[in-house]
């Protein structure tokens, strides 16, 4: 009886069009791709986890070699404190990141314009757990470079790069 019931439930989940969330349907535009981040940078290791995943783009060691670069333009991060409570310590903290980047060619023509993205997490804080407050907003910075990594790779897949033929309005 569990057996049909997961047959049939199975069937109707793969009838419905569900798909897993993933990289797979962001295919970038380029065959060679180059991204000029230091090794360290936990935003260049997402994108190079995904990119590598995905079969339709290679990334390249070189600028030179590749179709397209690319580039960081701004990464900002910041901890405020959001609220206090009655004796004025700090109860809630905002956590802020602001990346910036854009695409060019190894000509430096641009290819994907200048975007920015911004991303806040609220944190609460306990003088008395201070480290497991340390501990969940490094979990927390994290995530927020791995969203920042997603939400790249979606703008590069669905912006329609320039082409060399196309008149430079801007």
């Amino acid at each position: 009886m569990r057996s049909l019931l997961a047959l049939v439930l199975a069937a109707l989940i793969a009838g419905c069009g569900f798909q897993l969330r993933g990289s797979a349907g962001s295919a970038l535009p380029y065959k060679t791709f180059y991204i000029a981040l230091p090794e360290n940078s936990e935003v260049g290791i997402w994108l190079t986890r995904y990119i590598k995943s995905s079969a339709s783009t290679t990334l390249v060691g070189n600028a030179k070699d590749a179709e397209a670069i690319f580039q960081q333009l701004l990464d900002n991060r910041s901890k405020t404190i959001l609220s206090l409570n009655a004796q004025g310590a700090v109860r809630e903290f905002r956590l802020e990141a602001k990346f910036a980047f854009r695409v060019i060619d190894a000509k430096g023509k641009v290819l994907v314009p200048p975007n920015e993205i911004t991303l806040t997490r609220d944190l609460s804080f306990d003088a008395s757990a201070v480290l497991a407050k340390d501990q969940e907003e490094a979990l927390l910075w994290r995530d927020m470079s791995n969203d920042l990594a997603n939400q790249i790779l979606r703008r590069l897949a669905i912006v329609k790069p320039r082409t060399g033929n196309e008149a430079d309005d801007d």
